[in-house]
């Protein structure tokens, strides 16, 4: 059978399987699919999560939101958008009971307002979350949450902790008996209660800085954010105490090498961090303390997994009592060697016969067709046994990226369709695998009407191959989509992202050479999955790509250090 016969066959067979859904014919041309989405969106005073410092919109295709930060200067019931970018040229239709009354709000997507008339109105009430409705031939309902971070400060020399009753506008300060002996005599540094741009002034005017009486228990000041109007304040009560459990107070969060200490500290002083595996007998000593104000973080380095620790904090020469906790269990990556493989047909799979899939990849797309055949394949031109394999190559319709990643595949109708992450609670500092690459020029197959201007003007240029691993605390794997009309790709900057590595390469490389592909942990919290995703062309879920680049992978393992 010749090859255009056989992929007409494959096309008409897809196309029946679509349509086992109505026996009759119907004269009706339905509209075709074009779905819209929010493709990017800024406002005025926008700032960064307070929980990953990243100051982008969080855009989450799947759910259609869209989710931002923005600082205390800003008053979110009349915020400004600067920038709407929108898929597919859709209309836009903003929910009117959100919009301020004055103006018109654009009816399309702007990348600035420059870019729309003077006489538009971006202005909208977000003091609750808003819809838009993005319009092609269907309607696509977005919601959009603007969530304001109102940074209120407060320091006093001597201070131990500080609990901050925004509710009920209060203040409870504790200060080092041994610092602070007089409650009369109370140095206030900070008082931000109007937060960064906001104002705050004690009861009778003047300076906080000015007010130290606090043997009465509490003094009053009034604060006002930066967008209230002037003279309208809240009142807020400040109260100060000794506090009797002395210089510091701590807890600790353990990984498998190392474990991150955060605690409270007298205003200005160092604490010395101290530990040791719990039945020895000599302590050391870490060196990594950093201090703000009454805060000190301290990370503990080199330690084993799965043991337990003491550790105690001391202020000026006194410990503090001493504690324990027991770091993680390092957790070895499945099947890294790449070992373990069977067939299903013509189709290779990187696991076992009848064990539970690990490592997904494409070839559920490519290995119908027996002219390409599989993307991803074994191999015995390895560093020891076998190797995995990864081909970009003309898949006729499209340019199918040789890869393997931690999830699974599936198609939609000719695209891909992955869920990316496998379960997983572990610690590590790094990935370590040999490697090998053959770069080829980069070129795509069929039409490239779909591909972003920056990426098409690529076209020509070496290929890259391009592995990274990430882990994350989202609580289901990430959807991927590689259909032009509703490409959803992973966003290496999502705010459930944990820790994240990379590696890219456009240079030929023939022979194995090991590499250590290091995790920059964002924030110090417990994953739920880990994400390896490892392909022959770094741009292949755009169906660019060299026909011909090939990457080898073997030995791949997770360094705990």
């Amino acid at each position: 059978m010749k090859k255009k016969e056989f992929i007409k066959k494959i096309v008409l067979g897809l196309a029946c399987i679509g349509g086992l859904a109505s026996c009759a014919i119907e004269n009706d041309i339905p509209y075709p699919i074009v779905e819209a989405a929010i493709t990017g969106m800024t406002v005025e005073g926008q700032r960064s999560n307070p929980d990953n410092n990243i100051a982008d919109a969080t855009i989450d295709n799947s759910k259609r939101t869209v989710t931002l930060y923005v600082n205390d200067s800003v008053d979110v019931r009349e915020l400004k958008i600067t920038q709407l970018r929108i898929s597919n040229n859709a209309e836009l239709l903003a929910d009117s009971a959100a919009c301020v009354d004055y103006g018109h709000f654009p009816d399309a997507g702007f990348s600035s307002l420059d870019s729309i008339p003077v006489s538009s109105n971006t202005r909208i009430n977000f003091s609750k979350p808003v819809t838009f409705t993005l319009r092609t031939y269907q309607d696509y309902v977005w919601t959009v949450t603007v969530n304001q971070v109102i940074d209120r400060a407060v320091d006093v020399d001597g201070m131990t902790r500080y609990v901050l009753d925004e509710e009920n506008a209060r203040v409870i300060i504790y200060v080092n008996p041994s610092v602070v002996t007089d409650l009369s005599n109370v140095q206030i540094n900070t008082l931000n209660l109007g937060g960064e741009y906001g104002e705050t002034r004690p009861e009778n005017g003047g300076n906080v800085t000015d007010v130290h009486d606090f043997s009465k228990g509490s003094q009053e000041f009034y604060a006002r954010l930066n967008w209230e109007p002037k003279g309208q304040y809240t009142k807020w009560t400040v109260y100060v105490y000794q506090d009797t459990d002395g210089g510091a107070s701590s807890n600790v969060f353990p990984m498998v090498s190392r474990a991150i200490i955060n605690g409270s500290v007298t205003s200005g002083k160092t604490p010395v961090v101290e530990y040791k595996e719990q039945n020895a007998s000599e302590w050391q000593t870490a060196s990594d303390v950093t201090t703000s104000g009454a805060t000190f973080t301290a990370q503990l380095t080199g330690l084993q997994g799965s043991t337990t620790y003491s550790y105690r904090v001391s202020v000026d020469g006194v410990a503090g009592n001493e504690n324990t906790f027991t770091t993680v269990q390092a957790v070895a990556l499945e099947n890294g060697s790449f070992e373990n493989w069977s067939q299903e047909g013509s189709r290779w799979n990187p696991w076992a016969e009848s064990a539970n899939p690990f490592w997904g990849t494409g070839n559920k797309g490519s290995s119908i067709v027996p002219s390409i055949g599989n993307l991803t394949s074994p191999t015995t031109e390895s560093i020891s046994g076998q190797a995995v394999v990864m081909e970009s190559k003309d898949a006729i319709l499209k340019l199918g990226a040789g890869n393997i990643f931690t999830g699974d595949f599936d198609l939609d109708g000719i695209d891909g369709l992955l869920h990316f992450g496998r379960s997983f609670s572990s610690f590590p500092t790094s990935l370590r695998v040999y490697y090998k690459y053959t770069s080829e020029a980069m070129q795509t197959v069929g039409s490239t009407t779909q591909l972003p201007a920056n990426l098409e003007a690529m076209i020509g240029r070496p290929d890259s191959c391009h592995i990274y691993i990430a882990l994350s605390d989202k609580a289901e794997p990430y959807e991927i989509r590689t259909k032009a009309t509703n490409r959803q790709l992973f966003d290496k900057n999502d705010a459930n992202i944990i820790a994240y590595g990379e590696f890219i390469s456009g240079n030929t490389n023939t022979s194995y050479t090991q590499i250590d592909i290091p995790l920059t942990y964002r924030d110090y919290r417990t994953p739920r999955y880990i994400i390896i995703v490892c392909s022959a062309s770094k741009y292949g879920d755009y169906y660019l790509g060299g026909i011909g680049s090939t990457l080898w992978l073997d030995e791949m393992e997770l360094v705990y250090e």
